[in-house]
């Protein structure tokens, strides 16, 4: 009888686990430091005593040489004025003017007929204003929101024109101010002779357009869900956020009409049309000298207190480039 032999089944081992590998060292953690300050001067040293003190010496001496910079011209025409014509020639200068003369203003206004070349500027700077802000306007707002076939090519040639020089393009526009293509019209001694060629600047629908990009089109689809046209969306939803840029537009409009000088030159010559500047130019050779300076500082208040009153609106927006909220 054959005996089987019984077989032991086999343990079986547990498999062992992998080679770990060697942790590898760690890297210390950098803690997170503060915004670092480069400049001349450490934020350390400015609160110390000595640098506080040095801080606010340059920094004063800095605005007062700026500030002295722009204001000593209009001092010096303010005194001037008051001079005598004697001590206006006088060498070295005075500083003060030894006889204050106020009469002088009054003088210079009726000799010089301000109020009438005052009236004058004030009605071309006025409807170049407006005709701007109407035709400026709707081209930046076509351009930047409504997307016109080659709008892109519309535009690169409007700022090609930044770069020529103004010289260059007077003969050209007096040309066409005298001869009016198409139409026929000569438009010399008129105040369309100021307007038109005060619309066609590229800069101001530059401006207006990179303003208008920032405006989210949720808005404007907003408004063209509610059965809005282009032209309500422009006066209602486009307009009222853009008071800043359109702000800034209508300063620099008037104030490049209030001290232009070589345009009004030609296409004003009759007396009784021109502009403050040409007029004052005019008759500068028949005024004594403190007259003459007197009538200039006049010419430029206006300009001066349009810029002190809105200059924040200047600065506002020039750099508003989005919309918060």
């Amino acid at each position: 009888m054959s005996h089987r032999t019984l077989e032991s089944p086999v343990a079986t081992k547990p498999a062992s686990p992998p080679p770990r590998r060697p942790a590898r060292a760690r890297k210390p953690s950098r803690r997170r430091e503060g915004p670092q300050f480069r400049g001349l001067v450490s934020p350390h040293t400015l609160t110390t005593p000595h640098g506080k003190v040095i801080y606010w010496v340059v920094l004063t001496l800095v605005l007062v040489t700026f500030t002295a910079a722009f204001v000593f011209p209009l001092y010096w025409m303010f005194t001037g004025a008051m001079k005598s014509p004697e001590e206006l020639a006088q060498i070295p200068p005075t500083f003060f003017p030894e006889t204050v003369n106020w009469g002088v203003w009054a003088e210079a206004w009726d000799l010089l007929d301000l109020g009438l070349f005052l009236k004058n500027t004030l009605l071309y700077a006025a409807g170049a204003w407006l005709f701007t802000l109407a035709l400026d306007v709707s081209a930046a707002y076509a351009l930047s929101k409504l997307r016109p076939v080659l709008g892109k090519a519309v535009l690169g040639m409007m700022l090609s024109t930044l770069m020529i020089p103004p010289t260059v393009i007077l003969l050209p526009a007096y040309l066409t101010v005298k001869d009016l293509p198409i139409l026929g019209w000569n438009l010399i001694n008129t105040p369309w002779a100021i307007w038109l060629p005060a619309v066609a600047n590229g800069f101001f629908i530059f401006l207006l357009k990179r303003f208008f990009d920032s405006i989210p089109r949720e808005l404007l689809e907003a408004a063209q869900i509610d059965g809005a046209s282009p032209l309500r969306i422009l006066w209602s939803v486009v307009l009222p956020v853009s008071r800043p840029i359109i702000g800034v537009v209508s300063i620099l409009a008037v104030v490049n009409v209030w001290k232009d000088f070589v345009w009004p030159l030609l296409v004003l010559p009759d007396s009784e049309k021109m502009s403050i500047s040409v007029g004052i130019s005019s008759l500068s050779a028949q005024m004594p000298q403190n007259v003459l300076i007197a009538a200039l500082f006049i010419a430029s208040v206006p300009a001066i207190v349009v810029f002190l009153i809105f200059q924040r609106s200047i600065m506002a927006g020039l750099t508003a480039g989005s919309l918060k909220g």
